[in-house]
């Protein structure tokens, strides 16, 4: 079979859209080849090898707890990405009558799930901080201690737009005390930050994809006392405890264990994130989204000084850099995000957001070259 392959364009150190998908890294690539090469089978089926398949799967479930602070590995559950299982979660909930709560910045696969499994009247919103991009503890406080019929609060740990790192570790405690189950994308978190400490998180999701795993592999964790709680997240077979029915992707899993412990060495990019916005912002026309509030070190969200993104992020690529007018999963929508709304950002503004995410790879060298070419650009467009 012949395949038609497109040529390469971007280069990796001019490739600002981590937040969007990551690279696959070499030790992703070679424990899928592995896995795929040598254990192929269904880890379901009852012979000998598919047993050594099985066993494979069990050791990589105890890994991944190890990584992410997790004592009891059945907690782990293999899913396709943190989509499916935040809706999973989401769903799950709805089965209860009651109400759910949000917050105002969470990613489309949390809102609209929400949205569609509860109905807009059964949403509690939560606003955030316009200025630092987090969420109103206070409210959130007065959100899980007085509604009477609340089901579950989902907060992200870390936003996609903003990279705004949201006191996760603050709420799981109010919700505990409060006994209400508490759910946290985590997605752009996990690979990127250092430190576990999601233990006291009752539900939360990764994604391989967002830090140099394959697409179409992620987890979610149950709470502790997984055993008595009736979750399922996909009906059809008995597999993961028969928590999510599906044959397992045993080189996927493999794939994203081994993207994630090579992540601990990754090094701290928040010093040249930071020069690079500096550089920006001495010219006095950029403007940097929630710059006074804790961030993921390789996210930057810029309104740009005049003309809309799209004419920016077309002549960056000409230039052969990759960036974002925003959440991926929301581009081309051709409406402004909840994120930026939520940001107060007026109207005008919304459309000349930029948004810069780097990888591990990336130092000084290809941070200053963006900002070079994104001078280029200003001035193009200026003429």
């Amino acid at each position: 079979m012949n395949f038609r392959l497109g040529k390469r364009v971007i280069d990796p150190g001019k490739y600002f859209d981590y937040n969007a998908t990551t690279p696959i890294c070499e030790a992703a690539r070679e424990a899928w080849l592995l896995m795929a090469d040598q254990h192929w089978e269904n880890p379901s089926s009852l012979y000998r090898e598919a047993g050594i398949a099985r066993r494979l799967l069990e050791d990589f479930r105890e890994e991944l707890a190890e990584e992410i602070g997790i004592e009891d590995a059945e907690r782990v559950v293999f899913t396709s990405g943190a989509t499916e299982a935040n809706n999973a979660v989401i769903q799950f909930w709805s089965h209860a009558p009651g109400k759910i709560a949000i917050s105002a910045v969470e990613h489309p696969s949390v809102r609209a799930a929400a949205a569609g499994f509860f109905g807009p009247e059964r949403m509690i919103e939560i606003g955030v901080d316009p200025i630092t991009g987090i969420i109103n503890l206070e409210e959130v406080e007065r959100v899980v201690t007085m509604v009477e019929d609340l089901v579950g609060l989902s907060v992200m740990a870390a936003n996609n737009e903003t990279g705004t790192i949201q006191p996760w570790d603050v709420i799981a405690e109010l919700c505990l005390e409060a006994g209400i189950p508490y759910h946290s994308d985590s997605a752009q978190w996990i690979g990127k930050e250092p430190g576990g400490g999601f233990a006291d998180i009752d539900y939360f999701t990764g994604s391989a994809h967002k830090f140099g795993g394959p697409k179409g592999i992620g987890f979610l964790v149950l709470p502790e006392n997984f055993d008595d709680c009736a979750f399922i997240g996909q009906l059809g077979g008995p597999q993961e405890n028969g928590r999510r029915g599906g044959t397992e992707d045993l080189p996927g899993i493999a794939a994203m264990i081994a993207a994630l412990k090579s992540q601990r060495n990754a090094p701290d990019v928040s010093d040249v994130r930071d020069l690079f916005e500096a550089a920006l912002l001495e010219s006095g026309e950029f403007k940097i989204v929630g710059k006074r509030g804790p961030r993921l070190a390789n996210t930057s969200m810029i309104v740009l000084p005049h003309t809309k993104n799209l004419k920016w992020l077309t002549r960056l690529s000409d230039r052969g850099f990759g960036v974002s007018t925003g959440s991926a999963c929301s581009a081309g929508a051709g409406n402004p995000s909840q994120v930026m709304m939520s940001m107060d950002l007026e109207f005008e503004e919304m459309s000349r957001v930029l948004r810069v995410s780097g990888g591990p790879g990336q130092g000084e060298a290809e941070w200053m070259a963006l900002y070079d070419a994104i001078i280029g650009v200003k001035s193009e467009l200026e003429d």
